[in-house]
């Protein structure tokens, strides 16, 4: 069979498994079309189109491997491939780091305009970086700019390291360990983006088996989520420029956020290619509702 006919019976596969999409395609077609094309060693960027060619009995098995692997282990097909597309841009994809999906890369793509002056953004902060895919894809299309990523876990930017060095972006980018802004150097930044953990605890079980594949680590923080994204707001302030944003990720838990802190006026983003619960604030903002985050997250600390 040909790469036409091959991708409409791996979606056909795929449709008749208990499966879930929602790591870089939301639907069974587009993933048998990624599953095809990796299986014979075409770019995922758009730009095949031999659909009549016929794959070798080498291709066929190893595309029968990869389709049986997703089916019966339900890991997302990112990890069984091994790599990840974000923001145009392809990075390895491993077990240590959730998998690239956020829709901030719009944004990237957008140079964060019109929120954003982007020749005058000359020092970034990468929150919660993982595989480093947001602060690599900043240093690409914002090439003027010098990128930190922080990320909590070692293993974690053990990836974001081999993705630094794939798009040669080594001399912007540089990689920190710390717990949030813990461990950060007093510096000033002229955009934060932040993509924290943000699924309450007690949701982890109900997560379809494709989301539990990835690291807790990056997905839970606290009984509502929002652990670490009250952090964020209390900390950023002191770590961002006089005209400086935040640009923060919180998805499903938007709505407990609002209830929290309903002091705060969030900009919430709309995005063309789908995606919701990213909100913007500048410093002034989070300046002004400091004290009532700050005893927020002083009262979390104080419950045993």
């Amino acid at each position: 069979m040909n790469v036409a006919q091959w991708t409409e019976w791996v979606n056909k596969q795929l449709l008749g498994a208990d499966l879930h999409f929602g790591h870089g395609t939301d639907n069974a077609r587009d993933e048998a079309a990624w599953l095809v094309l990796h299986a014979i060693s075409a770019m995922l960027d758009g730009s095949f189109d031999d659909c009549g060619r016929e794959l070798d009995e080498h291709e066929e098995k190893q595309l029968r491997e990869l389709l049986d692997a997703r089916i019966t282990l339900k890991l997302p097909l990112a990890y069984l491939t091994g790599s990840a597309r974000f923001a145009g841009l392809e990075f390895e994809s491993g077990r240590a780091a959730l998998v690239p999906r956020s829709p901030i890369a719009e944004l990237v793509l957008d140079q964060f305009q019109p929120w954003l002056d982007p020749t005058s953004a000359g020092r970034v902060l990468d929150m919660c970086t993982g595989s480093g895919c947001i602060a690599i894809a900043i240093a690409w299309y914002l090439p003027w700019t010098q990128v930190d990523a922080v990320d909590i876990s070692k293993e974690a930017l053990e990836i974001a390291a081999r993705n630094v060095a794939r798009h040669g972006v080594g001399e912007r980018v540089n990689l920190i360990e710390s717990d949030l802004f813990h461990s950060l150097p007093a510096c000033r930044y002229d955009l934060i983006v932040a993509n924290p953990p943000y699924v309450p605890v007690e949701s982890i079980d109900a997560l379809p088996e494709e989301y539990r594949a990835e690291p807790v680590l990056g997905l839970v923080s606290g009984s509502d989520g929002l652990n670490a994204t009250l952090s964020i707001l209390v900390d950023a302030p002191r770590f961002l420029a006089e005209n400086g944003v935040l640009v923060c990720e919180v998805g499903e838990s938007e709505e407990r956020l609002l209830a929290l802190v309903p002091e705060l006026p969030f900009l919430w983003l709309d995005f063309s290619h789908g995606g919701s619960g990213v909100f913007i604030l500048t410093r002034e903002e989070l300046e002004h509702a400091h004290p009532q985050s700050a005893a927020l997250l002083e009262e979390r600390k104080n419950v045993t």
